[in-house]
């Protein structure tokens, strides 16, 4: 091989090792940026869990039984 076809290809090497190297670090990125979404999901869904059994225990102790909720207004 030529000095020209082996810069050539000693270019595309280097130019595959870089894109290589870019898609590794995104990869990396976006794995770190999924495991944050991931724990913040964990946090809200536990978060909503609470705040759903507080609803719950808010309206058993206002109407402890379903039959005394008043109606809803009528306009």
């Amino acid at each position: 091989m030529n000095d020209t076809g082996h810069d050539a290809l000693e270019s595309r090497v280097t130019e595959l090792e870089m894109r290589l190297s870019f898609q590794e670090q995104t990869i990396g990125e976006l794995n770190d940026a999924l495991t944050q979404a991931r724990l913040e999901l964990s946090a809200q869904t536990g978060l909503l869990r609470r705040v759903m059994d507080d609803l719950r225990q808010a309206r058993t102790v206002q109407f402890p039984d379903a039959s005394e909720e008043p109606p809803p207004p009528h306009y």
